[in-house]
């Protein structure tokens, strides 16, 4: 296995505040464990908020003595957003803040995907297929043939979300499993990836990354050159390789 990751400010926001963790080796009872973040809130709430739903989501994994992956990981993210309401009770300047989040899990040859949020998580082959579905207002308008794909990039309602953790004491949680091909690769990213790119332009990306290069840092790069009108948080994983690449 080998994980690439990055994130970046992007060219308009002043604050990052995306967060991203990556680990190729066991945390708790979960073989690996990969997880993408994207605040939301005033000042530096959504920065916190999203920072610390991850900090808290390991440490709950790391604790957790179920070996489900789908338990654990669902576990982790209620105490997350448990976490993330209590410390906006106690704080006036983090009301109203909250995260989207993905997070990800290797067994074996399947992925196990849990997301909460517009944040997303594809895997990669022969073709791209988007595993997790948009919670947004834009996620539901294509959903029920409203939109298209191309409307939804440019909609002034684009960034309206409607999931996020730390919004309310229930916090709804779709899962995924993929059974995951030998030439797999996992991407996860927030929307200022996304929002950045089409798939097409993502799936072009990474075929065409040669053994030196870093596949997250250029799909970063490119969403910077077509704008980087948000923060850019990527993490590519490649489940079955063997050789180590170097950037």
């Amino acid at each position: 296995m080998k994980a690439f990751s990055v994130t970046d400010v992007g060219q308009v926001r002043q604050i990052n505040q995306d967060y991203i963790y990556t680990s190729e080796q066991p945390i708790g009872n979960l073989p690996n464990l990969f997880v993408v973040a994207d605040g939301m809130g005033g000042h530096n709430a959504g920065d916190f908020a999203s920072s610390f739903a991850v900090k808290v989501l390991v440490e709950a994994v790391k604790q957790d003595i179920n070996f489900n992956p789908i338990k654990i990981i669902r576990s982790a993210i209620e105490t997350a957003n448990e976490q993330l309401l209590d410390q906006a009770s106690k704080n006036e300047e983090l009301k109203g803040m909250g995260t989207t989040i993905v997070a990800a899990t290797v067994v074996g040859r399947y992925v196990y995907v849990a997301n909460v949020g517009d944040s997303r998580l594809y895997v990669a082959g022969d073709k791209m297929e988007q595993v997790t579905r948009d919670h947004s207002l834009v996620g539901e308008m294509i959903r029920m043939g409203e939109l298209s794909q191309e409307q939804a990039r440019n909609h002034p309602d684009r960034n309206i979300i409607t999931r996020a953790l730390g919004t309310g004491p229930d916090v709804a949680i779709d899962f995924f499993d993929v059974k995951l091909e030998d030439n797999a690769r996992i991407i996860m990213c927030s929307d200022g990836l996304s929002g950045m790119l089409t798939d097409d332009e993502i799936f072009e990306i990474l075929t065409s990354c040669g053994d030196g290069e870093d596949p997250a840092k250029a799909l970063m790069h490119r969403a910077n050159d077509n704008g980087g009108r948000d923060n850019i948080a990527v993490i590519v994983v490649e489940p079955f390789k063997k050789e180590v690449r170097e950037c």
